[in-house]
């Protein structure tokens, strides 16, 4: 396991692009992958192309065009390989990090850039796309999830191969969040079907992990009572066996579990952070020499997957839709200032009518 931390982590591919085909824990569980050719350079292209996506996020909110932007660089491995692990009827918690999972979920990737532009409230179908709403409050999806999680178990959609599991996306900063307990102890209890998937990006906005915890984030499973595993959360292919072994295990009534991905976060926290001021550059070098989609393209050239006209096709494709993004998120429509009152009752309230027409009238009075 290159580059691995103390106590090591699953690893299927290595940052030279050299694949394990399977690895055994001390556990006795074994992971492994099973994809087609075709399905390789399809994980490729989901990388380059949530990459691409997310460097126009950072473009443009440092042109005033949105107000704030949650960068993924470095974590696309984790969310692509987890986002792709989930089945169709499971559901998802996210933070206000996971534009990878949301993509891997097949929704319109301007969706998080409607909400950090300030035109909406990031209020999307969630049923629908079975993606919850950005969660900008550490921790609190967690015990969403959760609630979630034991209403699926209640409602005997678990114990088959074709149940219901959940999974919930928080980083290392959240664990130090009481909801993040509190979700991991009801969970446990109740034996809710749910994948608590923590992103180990090293940094808790300025703080590092030795600083919040005295032991893996993922043996903290332990003293809650159901499995732990930690990660290469660089490697797209561990965190899909990874979180598609969990979240089976978990549809089949078997309980919670937490997997620690263990990666990096290449930017600042934001766009409003300056991660210059708490890391030394040497550490975002060596870290450099584990990107993600660095090792997927060294396997697909040593397996004589794919060639130098299909990585430069990838590329052409990303800019494509990188471009058509910013026009598309340049074209949203500011809201109007009396429009915070819709969709508040689905069958509409006296109260926020009178609310309404008191803004209204006060909105007025200032003329045009």
């Amino acid at each position: 396991m290159a580059d691995a931390p103390a106590g090591g982590y699953v690893q299927l591919l290595d940052p030279d692009g050299e694949h394990a085909g399977s690895v055994t824990t001390e556990q006795g569980v074994t992971y492994s992958v099973d994809f087609t050719d075709e399905e390789y350079r399809e994980l490729y292209r989901d990388l380059v192309m949530v990459r691409r996506l997310d460097a126009e996020g950072v473009a443009l909110q440092r042109q005033g065009e949105l107000g704030l932007w949650a960068s993924l660089l470095g974590q696309e491995a984790a969310q692509i390989g987890s986002g792709r692990a989930l089945r169709q009827q499971d559901m998802a918690f996210p933070s206000y990090r996971e534009h990878g999972v949301l993509y891997a979920r097949g929704m319109d990737p301007i969706l998080p850039f409607s909400l950090f532009r300030g035109v909406d409230h990031g209020g999307w179908d969630a049923t629908g796309h079975k993606f919850n709403n950005y969660t900008l409050v550490i921790g609190a999806q967690t015990l969403h999830a959760t609630g979630y999680a034991m209403g699926v178990r209640m409602d005997g959609k678990t114990g088959g191969p074709d149940g219901e599991a959940v999974i919930a996306y928080f980083g290392d900063g959240a664990t130090s969040q009481g909801e993040v307990n509190e979700a991991f102890v009801w969970s446990s209890v109740f034996q809710a079907p749910v994948v608590f998937f923590c992103q180990n990006n090293q940094w808790a906005i300025s703080l590092p992990p030795e600083r919040q915890t005295r032991h893996p984030i993922h043996r903290r499973a332990d003293g809650f009572g159901f499995p732990g595993v930690r990660v290469d959360g660089n490697d797209v292919l561990a965190s899909y066996a990874v979180t598609r072994a969990a979240l089976d295990d978990a549809r089949l009534g078997r309980g919670p579990a937490l997997i620690e991905a263990y990666t990096y976060r290449m930017g600042g926290h934001s766009t409003s952070d300056d991660p210059t001021r708490y890391r030394a550059a040497a550490e975002v070098e060596a870290w450099k020499a584990k990107d993600p989609i660095r090792r997927v393209k060294a396997f697909l050239v040593k397996q004589q997957l794919a060639d130098d006209d299909f990585f430069a096709q990838v590329d052409a494709d990303a800019g494509k839709i990188a471009l058509d993004l910013r026009e598309r998120v340049m074209s949203l429509p500011d809201p109007q200032p009396v429009d915070m009152f819709e969709n508040v009752h689905p069958e509409g309230s006296a109260e926020v009518a009178r609310q309404r027409a008191e803004f209204t009238g006060y909105h007025d009075s200032f003329g045009s």
